[in-house]
């Protein structure tokens, strides 16, 4: 079959089988992760992107391709997830913005359709990085506008592209050395192939006159992201009061102040200088708490919650809608204990989500939608979701903040510096400046054997890793924890928190944290219950 040209229902047909493409090899790119981590998502993320665009591709009653690719690139702009599936949308975005207003599309338009959508992916990461799926996309756009010049069947320059694409793929190795060393190539790049190789066989079964369906794996895997709070804790709540304030001094002994502070409850958290330090902790003793700090200086912002009482209100009738308080604050976390301490920090709605479980762009939306506040600071608290934050706050029609917080131990740190009654701008700014002042530490158990950075690992091997580096691996939980830690404290580390996981006992948790207080009898020590899925451990590290 030649075809001079594309209109909106062939590109349909394209879409579903670039998006059937996907559904059949998305466990085999979500494995290509660097590390050996249980949490690969890449060709999930960018099958449920592209999922989402053809849905909406689907609803539009017009043959005309540039109606039909700009509602496929506003549903993936919605439905994006991950990093991956961000530049994705973004890919599309830029072809709709070539195409629009066009009834068909040749090969000259389809190549500089795609490149208009490669510099929108470059544009869309800060620091775009060689040897990944955006160097993929470029050489692919290279590829077609190199075949346009000298043919103008689409379907022969779109055959061309996809074999140079392959080509780009099997490249990724020599640009980014860690991909090298895991064996692997880029996944994002890896999806990107799929996808032109879903839209080869979709042409291939047109030629053929097969009918092309749309086979949608993602259907009994909804679920809901947003959660307002409060949450409803069947659990009993240990520590009944919510205590919060800033000592104001000079010399204040941060360390000392939270060694005294430690007895009386848990959630500590002591963050300052000498001149001004935040505290937050859970107690039964809020007065005694505040007499702790005055002894250090004077108290301003106190603020004491009852957590049993609001709890309790919470169960007994709806939340009524209010006005609309100047600032508030949506974060994404995993696990009962991590959303309970993000929202007893004054976060206003958790979003569901961490690794294996990226939130959509549209969901991120609907929770700064649900947010009842003039202004949003948004903390994605995982790397993965944070052009997807970025890109729901640019669609939400309200001030949104973006805190660059990549972690639970970083978030938490942001909170301390969060105050509602200072403008959004002046709380982003303060929140985003101690982020640094926080390492974070993840425990995890190996899915396969690998070699990173000289160490053989073996699948089931617990390994530790912290701010992105594998620095540890063990056969066992305990050994792995005490040789992480070692590694990331310093002479200035005055506390280590543990927040235990789903898949880890607490008797067990609480003998790894005596062991730790015996060999580091200089640094406080906290315990906390996370209930994050696939870590054993979040450590934060001050």
């Amino acid at each position: 079959m030649y075809i001079f040209s594309f209109d909106g229902e062939q590109l349909k047909y394209m879409l579903i089988g670039a998006a059937n493409q996907l559904a059949e090899n998305k466990a085999e790119i979500d494995a290509l992760n660097v590390f050996p981590v249980p949490d690969g998502d890449t060709g999930t993320n960018m099958y449920l992107t592209l999922l989402a665009g053809v849905k909406e591709a689907r609803q539009v009653d017009s043959e005309k391709i540039g109606e039909v690719v700009d509602a496929a690139a506003r549903g993936c702009l919605l439905g994006a997830r991950g990093n991956s599936g961000v530049i994705l949308s973004q890919i599309l975005s830029g072809f709709a913005g070539a195409l629009r207003g066009k009834e068909r599309a040749g090969a000259a338009d389809i190549a500089r359709a795609f490149r208009s959508g490669a510099r929108a992916a470059y544009q869309a990461v800060g620091n775009p990085v060689e040897g990944t799926i955006l160097t993929v996309c470029r050489k692919t756009a290279d590829a077609l506008e190199k075949a346009a010049s000298r043919s103008k069947d689409p379907v022969r320059v779109l055959l061309h592209a996809y074999r140079a694409a392959g080509q780009a793929l099997e490249e990724t190795p020599d640009l980014l050395p860690v991909l090298r060393e895991a064996g692997v190539v880029d996944a994002g790049g890896k999806g990107l192939v799929v996808v032109l190789e879903g839209i080869i066989r979709a042409l291939k079964d047109a030629a053929a006159r097969r009918d092309i369906e749309l086979f949608d794996l993602a259907t009994s895997q909804q679920k809901e992201f947003v959660r307002t709070r409060p949450i409803d804790f069947t659990d009993e709540i240990e520590f009944t009061y919510c205590t919060e304030f800033i000592v104001s001094g000079r010399q204040i002994p941060v360390d000392t102040l939270r060694q005294e502070l430690a007895p009386y409850g848990d959630c500590l958290l002591v963050v300052g200088d000498d001149r001004a330090t935040k505290v937050h902790i859970h107690s039964n003793h809020p007065g005694l708490v505040l007499e702790c700090g005055l002894k250090y200086g004077a108290l301003q912002a106190v603020r004491i919650s009852n957590m049993e009482e609001q709890h309790q209100e919470m169960r007994a009738r709806p939340a009524q809608a209010g006005a609309a308080k100047p600032v508030g604050v949506v974060a994404v976390g995993a696990g009962e204990g991590i959303a309970t301490i993000l929202e007893s920090m004054g976060v206003d709605v958790v979003v569901e989500g961490g690794q294996t479980m990226n939130p959509s762009a549209e969901d991120l939306m609907q929770a700064i939608k649900s947010c009842n506040a003039e202004a949003v600071i948004v903390l994605p608290n995982n790397a993965n979701i944070l052009l997807s934050a970025r890109q729901a706050a640019a669609l939400a029609g309200k001030e949104v903040h973006v805190v660059p917080a990549v972690t639970i131990p970083q978030a938490f740190t942001a909170l301390l510096a969060y105050n509602p009654y200072d403008s959004v701008g002046e709380n982003a700014d303060r929140m985003q400046a101690v982020l640094g002042d926080v390492k974070t530490g993840e425990v995890t158990m190996a899915v396969r054997d690998t070699s990173v950075d000289g160490m053989s690992i073996a699948k089931g091997d617990f390994i530790g890793m912290a701010d992105g580096r594998l620095l540890a691996f063990d056969h066992y939980l305990d050994n792995l924890v005490m040789a992480l830690v070692r590694k990331m404290i310093d002479d200035d580390t005055g506390l280590v928190a543990l927040y235990y996981g789903a898949d880890t006992a607490g008797g067990e948790a609480r003998e790894i944290l005596g062991k730790l207080e015996d060999e580091f009898a200089g640094i406080d020590f906290e315990l906390h219950y996370g209930g994050q899925p696939l870590y054993n451990f979040i450590i934060s590290i001050e």
